[in-house]
């Protein structure tokens, strides 16, 4: 079923097991400081959960070895079910795959947003379409919600999601990354999705 993947991909980002979230999007909204919290003189303007420029990225197949995609370096990675997540700080990747019919957006739209809606705290600003990449053309759901609360402050940030479903021969694998809004992940969330390969 192709919203099985959707499930347990929100599920990993909106029921705690994941403590925040990147995105892909965005403008700058915060500065690096020193101790005594002025910016400082030689520091970088970067958001908090901008993924750096030199973050070195690694292969990544699952047991059953259907497809291959590069995750960044690093990551702490979880095994959920039929899903696997990577994050480091603000920043989360959630793969799942199954068995499925071809997704398309009219699809997505009528299966997969009506669940996000009841799952992700604040759902908003949701968009599907169908964009290219290496392994050809896929449905791509964006969307903001509240991350999974700080497990030491308890704060939620609004994140910024995109979910990638790659469909080939009845196998869907979704590929949902996130981080806070203000990030500006453009390029490592395209090195991630491009380099996805069924094997």
């Amino acid at each position: 079923m192709r919203t099985h993947l959707l499930t347990t991909a929100a599920a990993l980002l909106a029921g705690g097991l994941l403590a925040g979230c990147g995105a892909s999007s965005g403008a700058s909204s915060g500065a690096s400081h020193d101790a005594g919290g002025s910016p400082g003189p030689s520091a970088e303007s970067n958001p908090a959960g901008d993924i750096p420029d030199n973050q070195a990225y690694v292969s990544f197949t699952p047991d059953k070895g259907t497809f291959t995609v590069k995750v960044p370096e690093g990551w702490t990675r979880k095994n959920q079910g039929s899903g696997t997540t990577f994050a480091d700080k603000l920043n989360h990747i959630a793969i799942s795959a199954s068995s499925s019919t071809a997704p398309d957006p009219a699809s997505v739209k009528a299966t997969v947003v009506p669940k996000l809606r009841k799952q992700v705290p604040h759902f908003t600003k949701s968009d599907v379409k169908t964009v290219s990449r290496h392994a050809g053309k896929v449905v791509l759901l964006t969307y903001q919600g509240d991350s999974a609360p700080d497990p030491v402050t308890g704060k939620t940030v609004t994140d910024a999601f995109e979910r990638y479903a790659f469909f080939r021969n009845g196998h869907q694998v979704d590929i949902t990354l996130s981080g806070p809004v203000h990030a500006d992940n453009v390029d490592p969330w395209r090195i991630v999705t491009d380099s996805f390969s069924w094997k």
